[in-house]
């Protein structure tokens, strides 16, 4: 029997080891180093373009709203907010978010060319914004990317795409080797990799698109094909950013998420294997062809939609056991579930879609929020490591819900509508609103719209407010 004092260890005794993580906890490692520092950047960025977003989204409702948008000018207002606010509140916030994720994500070698993707970013996004306040450019209402056709707003959407596309370089680069740890944390390292792929295919695509679209096409048919084939991959680095996020937040709150690591791989493998369809479709058809346009929709909806499926359900019915949440992990709780929801009531809706009227803006306005919202849960679950206070309180768990609850009520109100045949792309008189149903839908989505609005500014609120406080150690 041992002489030494329970207290002490015997000699040369191992000290015992802390508590193993299962290998399905879906988890990242984050840095404590000047990555950190790195990702700040990209966030306050990513929170400077939904600032800028929510003023031109105001705008946007108002000129929609039947009886307010009579006191304005509705055409002019509403076409220069749409592209606006189109572009940063997807393009850039996405863009930001990932970059914030990529630079916690990569070893810290090449700060300084991420330093360099970020102030080209910043300076894109500074331009596009101020565009409309110079009255040079006309709108151009296109796919994904929707323009100002005019020399400060396209200039600054290519200093924007010359920052991402040093950013993904960098990342592809700088990205860890995976090995065969089939875990969850290596499973989301995958996902994340597989996003800064799909980027730089999409990447690949405009530019290709760029040289071969005939000269001969002006306006809207001349930058519908432009970004055609990018905006489609490009999808595939939101979807794959969100699907990461669901699974981290799940793992946050303590979820035991019923997926193999393995099968996650093979989720975001998929994915993968659909976006070189992309530079297929270049080689095998032109970009002005209805084979080329086909071809990049079937990718999509196969790899982008056959993941997303099992990661939800496995998400949800993860966080339906788990144990009582801590305080400050009730808002990550909150932004995953209602990401889930939105993102499912916008595919839902895609499935309904007929002709061109305002169910095609219900569909992506609910698949896009469910990408911002997973985004938020994400900024919300790493403002810590980050440097500053966890949001907590009931402020910051109802915010992703009220701005759930209002989009939810605007994609609503457009599908409504849609089924009476009105428009997308219009607003004001050009929208033709002659029934009290088509009223009443359009109504609602306005109503919807002003909700969502808060709920974004809400999710401001609780951030700054959490930036504001000292991180507690």
């Amino acid at each position: 029997m041992s002489t030494w004092p329970a207290v002490l260890p015997a000699p040369h005794a191992r000290p015992a080891p802390a508590p193993a993580r299962s290998a399905t906890d879906y988890a990242c490692t984050v840095p404590t180093d000047e990555r950190v520092a790195l990702a700040r950047g990209w966030l306050h960025l990513g929170l400077a373009a939904l600032v800028a977003s929510g003023l031109f989204s105001v705008l946007l409702v108002v000129s929609r709203t039947p009886g307010i948008n009579s006191w304005l000018p509705a055409a002019g207002f509403f076409h220069v907010a749409l592209v606006v606010h189109v572009d940063l509140s997807v393009l850039v916030w996405f863009a930001a978010l990932a970059g914030m994720l990529w630079s916690l994500h990569t070893p810290a070698r090449g700060l300084r060319w991420g330093q360099a993707a970020l102030a080209l970013c910043a300076l894109g996004t500074a331009a596009m914004a101020i565009a409309p306040f110079t009255g040079a450019g006309t709108p151009v209402m296109a796919n994904y990317i929707p323009v100002l056709a005019g020399p400060l707003f396209l200039g600054g959407l290519l200093v924007f795409a010359a920052g991402v596309a040093l950013l993904v370089l960098r990342t592809l680069a700088q990205a860890p080797r995976l090995g065969f740890a089939f875990d969850g944390r290596g499973a989301l390292r995958f996902g994340l990799n597989v996003a800064a792929v799909a980027t730089a295919v999409a990447l690949l695509a405009f530019a290709w698109s760029w040289v071969e679209v005939p000269t001969s096409l002006e306006g809207k048919a001349y930058y519908e094909i432009l970004f055609w084939g990018g905006g489609h991959a490009l999808q595939f680095t939101w979807t794959l950013l969100m699907l990461v996020a669901w699974l981290w937040l799940a793992g946050a709150c303590g979820a035991k998420v019923p997926l193999s690591p393995r099968v996650a791989l093979l989720m975001f493998a998929l994915a993968l294997l659909a976006v070189f369809v992309t530079p297929y479709a270049y080689v095998a058809y032109p970009v002005a062809s209805v084979e080329h346009r086909a071809l990049l929709t079937w990718a999509m909806r196969l790899g982008g939609g056959v993941a997303i499926l099992p990661v939800a359900l496995a998400a949800v019915v993860g966080m339906a056991s788990a144990p009582p949440l801590k305080p400050q992990a009730r808002p990550w709780r909150a932004a995953l579930l209602s990401s889930v929801l939105l993102f499912g009531a916008g595919g839902l809706i895609g499935v309904a879609i007929t002709g061109s009227n305002v169910r095609i803006p219900a569909h992506y306005h609910g698949c896009i929020v469910g990408v911002t919202l997973a985004l938020m849960g994400m900024a919300y679950q790493l403002l810590p490591a980050l440097g500053y206070a966890a949001p907590a309180g009931r402020l910051a768990t109802a915010q992703p819900w009220v701005y759930a609850a209002g989009q939810l009520m605007h994609i609503v109100g457009l599908v409504w509508s849609g089924g009476y045949g009105v428009q997308r792309k219009v607003a004001g008189a050009g929208q033709v609103l002659r029934t009290p149903g088509e009223i009443a839908g359009m109504g609602l989505m306005g109503l919807g719209g002003a909700i969502a609005i808060a709920g974004g500014l809400l999710f401001l609120v609780v951030v700054l407010r959490a930036m504001r406080r000292p991180a507690v150690r």
